[in-house]
């Protein structure tokens, strides 16, 4: 962010005093972290306030939680509903079941036993001609009858102890699979109402008051980190050659009781006529190359961004 008119006056002030030879005028620059949540909502708490300082993972701020909390509670619901169906297809029928089962089958033997007793009766009765081949058939009929429902209810017996198929285990593992990244969704988006300080630094600025609608990814907080405040100063082509990166500079501003010290992390390769609002008549037809330095994170919070300075080569 450069604030180009105000530091231009400032620059231009400070360019026509008599400095050392070494000295040269530039400004300091901070680079902003824009912090926003790409949900949206109502700004419900604003835990911070301007010129506050803030550590990484201190809360900054709330938005109303619905409806994302009820969809995570749904989505909790949901994969709770699927687990339980996928255990009862890995371990069979529950033992209750098993018992009620077991019950129908002794009832079935029964019936059964009852049933082939009639039937032998009616064969002999039917051989001595005292009843109708039709009550021979029917009671032919009801021993089939009873011997298959015994069959059918041993089988179930011996179904309900062995786990389902594989294709239905397999689909049913999908299921939850699916039910748990829904959950996992509902989270992060429950979780985005709800935004802490990504980085440590100064609160610059807070860019709406509670009860505010904020759109998804408008800034709500503007912070600004020590590493991100740097000094930008120029110097003319005969002295750009002779500076390397991680050289030590001095940077005075007024008010500042001593010298900050900065390290150049950036040397313009390109370069550009000086601005005749900086430097004197003799030098205006000069060129010049941008550089940067940055102060060590617990001197930076002596500068302030938009703020004239000298910087001293070494």
């Amino acid at each position: 962010m450069i604030l180009s008119a105000s530091i231009a006056a400032a620059l231009g002030a400070a360019g026509c005093s008599h400095s050392p030879a070494n000295t040269y005028q530039g400004y300091v620059e901070g680079r902003f972290v824009y912090v926003a949540s790409p949900e949206s909502g109502r700004l419900d708490q604003l835990a911070v306030t301007r010129g506050q300082s803030v550590a990484v993972g201190q809360p900054l701020f709330v938005f109303d939680q619905e409806p994302e909390a009820s969809a995570l509670r749904n989505a909790q619901q949901l994969l709770a509903s699927s687990q339980s169906r996928l255990a009862d297809l890995q371990y069979g029928k529950r033992p209750q079941e098993i018992d009620v089962t077991r019950a129908q089958l002794a009832q079935a033997k029964a019936q059964q036993q009852a049933a082939d007793a009639i039937l032998l009766s009616d064969r002999k009765q039917y051989a001595a001609g005292g009843i109708a081949q039709t009550e021979l058939i029917n009671a032919q009929e009801a021993a089939d009858s009873g011997a298959a429902r015994v069959h059918e209810l041993e089988a179930d017996l011996a179904v309900a102890a062995l786990p389902a198929r594989e294709d239905q285990i397999k689909a049913q593992q999908d299921q939850v699979a699916a039910d748990r990244a829904l959950l996992v969704q509902a989270q992060w988006r429950l979780d985005q109402k709800s935004i802490a300080a990504p980085r440590q630094g100064l609160v610059f600025d807070t860019l709406y008051r509670r009860g505010e609608w904020v759109s998804a990814g408008s800034p709500v907080v503007q912070l600004l980190p020590p590493e991100n405040i740097e000094v930008r100063f120029f110097v003319p082509e005969t002295l750009v050659g002779r500076l390397k990166l991680g050289e030590n500079v001095q940077v005075r501003c007024d008010g500042c009781a001593a010298a900050v010290p900065a390290a150049i992390s950036f040397i313009s390769p390109q370069s550009e006529y000086t601005p005749p609002v900086i430097y004197s008549n003799e030098n205006r037809s000069k060129l010049v190359f941008m550089i940067i330095a940055r102060p060590p994170d617990a001197r930076a919070a002596l500068l302030h961004p938009g703020q004239p300075v000298e910087v001293a080569v070494e």
